[in-house]
């Protein structure tokens, strides 16, 4: 809902605004208010009193107002990826795709949340005999959620829809690169539910980011890059703020001997540069079995010299959307070509502001900035290995570790690879699949952060886990009292090495 009905009482008139711009066109789309952290903070003490109204609804109330949220979005797709669009740049049938893959997420969350997350007795095990277990899992209460640009749909309803399925209510600072599409998520979602805040999106910049993450909400969901991940984690340890980060990555396609290289040279070139390659899992490393490098990249140029970048409906790429992602694009290209690399395809001219050419770059160096830095634009490198196993070992020498892609017909090689693969997912024979399964959890490791969002991880990620037993009878042998003997004790002792003494 519009954060100002939520926190009446603090005014907002008078907050500086800011513009959301078209990167395309430089047209205004809309104007947003900056949230200073006086009404985050009111934002977050109202959403407190809607988490417990919220919780108190039950698992079938809330599936059914979540599910009516749900018709909302996919009623009005058309709308949702014009603002895309709009914001951010993107083909509309790109934004499409990514509405429809948060309507899918939405709709698992609701109807999964009881299921994964209802009370479930455990065994007592011999020890606790004469006590029932039971694990239960309680909403948290408020999630503070900070999300990205290049998916303003998809990613930030990764934690949005599933901290809502879990029980709680959700504050959210969407970038400021797609304020209209945060708060038009929020404003649908009042239409289901007009009188709560269980639901708000607070517009501004880094500041109204900071004052949520000290705001003291029971836990905080980051999207974006891994240097202003360790900032949100630094400002959330002041209040001891659990968080989940999905950073950034550097993601691997691998290419065997006995790969179908042209659906591994779509995929590649999909994975690259759709959204104009401003993709946290998007491919920007190949690694291809020698034997068949040479015709893989044949394949791969002949597919990616047909891209054009543009603002209009035939258009396959759009701009980069933040300018100053420019530079670094620039920079990466500039210095693998300086130092040996080949531009097969796009090159140093490729960057024509506010767009990218796609660019295919071979012969680069391991250590250089193409290789080991997250890129973020239209721009892939290939490189010539020996076999899998150097594939996936290249793979892995990286901070990095989100998701990864294997083409392989062999079942068992592709398997292989992909077990040993340092990455949250992995998928075979195709690209970005694993995003499209709410039943997988999504999230990285080393410098992709930590947590998980989607599938049963991911509800799991939005509750606390709670134990409880329940003493059914006394046993005759109670070693938690002040009046047991030694006896007891000995007792206690032989019927361990009975139960757990045996060799083996």
């Amino acid at each position: 809902m519009a954060v100002d009905a939520a926190v009446a009482a603090k005014p907002t008139d008078g907050l500086r605004t800011f513009p959301s711009v078209n990167p395309a066109t430089g047209e205004v789309v809309g104007e947003h208010k900056i949230y200073n952290e006086a009404v985050v903070r009111a934002a977050v003490d109202s959403a407190r009193a809607a988490a417990a109204w919220w919780a108190e609804l039950g698992w079938k109330e809330r599936r059914r107002l979540l599910l009516a949220w749900k018709g909302v979005l996919a009623r009005r797709l058309g709308q949702l990826a014009q603002l895309v669009h709009a914001e951010t740049g993107k083909p509309v049938d790109d934004a499409t795709l990514e509405a429809v893959l948060a309507v899918a997420h939405l709709d698992w969350a609701a109807k999964n949340a009881r299921p994964v997350l209802r009370a479930r007795r455990v065994r007592s095990g011999l020890l606790a005999i004469n006590h029932t277990a039971t694990v239960e899992y309680q909403p948290l209460g408020v999630v503070g959620v900070i999300g990205p640009w290049n998916y303003p749909v998809f990613t930030p309803m990764g934690s949005i829809a599933y901290a809502l399925a879990a029980g709680n209510a959700v504050v959210y600072k969407p970038s400021e690169y797609t304020p209209g599409v945060g708060a038009w998520l929020a404003n649908t979602f009042a239409e289901i539910v007009p009188d709560r805040p269980v639901f708000q999106t607070l517009t501004g910049f880094g500041e109204t980011g900071a004052a949520l993450c000290r705001s003291g909400v029971d836990k905080l969901a980051f999207t974006g890059s891994t240097a202003t991940a360790k900032q949100v984690m630094a400002a959330c340890a002041e209040t001891l703020t659990p968080v989940l980060c999905e950073c950034g990555g550097k993601d691997a396609l691998i290419v065997d001997r006995d790969a179908d290289l042209d659906a591994a040279a779509d995929a590649a070139v999909w994975g690259a540069m759709s959204n104009a390659g401003q993709t946290c899992v998007g491919v920007e490393r190949v690694y291809v079995v020698d034997s068949v490098h040479d015709e893989f990249v044949r394949r791969l140029t002949e597919q990616a010299a047909k891209l054009r970048p543009g603002d209009d409906r035939e258009a396959h790429l759009g701009p980069i959307t933040m300018p100053g992602q420019l530079e670094i694009i620039q920079r990466h290209i500039d210095e693998a070509l300086r130092r040996g690399a080949r531009a097969v395809v796009g090159g140093a001219q490729a960057v024509r502001p506010p767009y990218v050419d796609p660019t295919v770059l071979v012969d680069v160096p391991d250590d250089a900035l193409a290789q080991t830095e997250e890129t973020f634009g239209p721009t892939v490198v290939v490189s010539r290995v020996r076999d899998m196993d150097e594939a996936v070992e290249r793979s892995n020498a990286s901070r990095y570790g989100l998701a990864a892609t294997v083409f392989a017909r062999n079942r068992r090689r592709g398997r292989a690879a992909a077990r040993r693969l340092r990455t949250g997912a992995t998928s075979i024979n195709a690209v970005l699949a694993y995003a499209s399964v709410p039943a997988l959890p999504f999230g990285g490791v080393g410098g992709s952060g930590f947590g998980r969002i989607h599938g049963p991880d991911g509800l799991r990620e939005f509750a606390r886990a709670k134990a409880v037993t329940r003493q059914r009878f006394p046993l005759p042998l109670n070693v938690t009292s002040f009046h047991r003997s030694g006896k007891d004790v000995r007792q206690l002792v032989t019927l361990v090495g009975i139960l757990h003494g045996k060799r083996r």
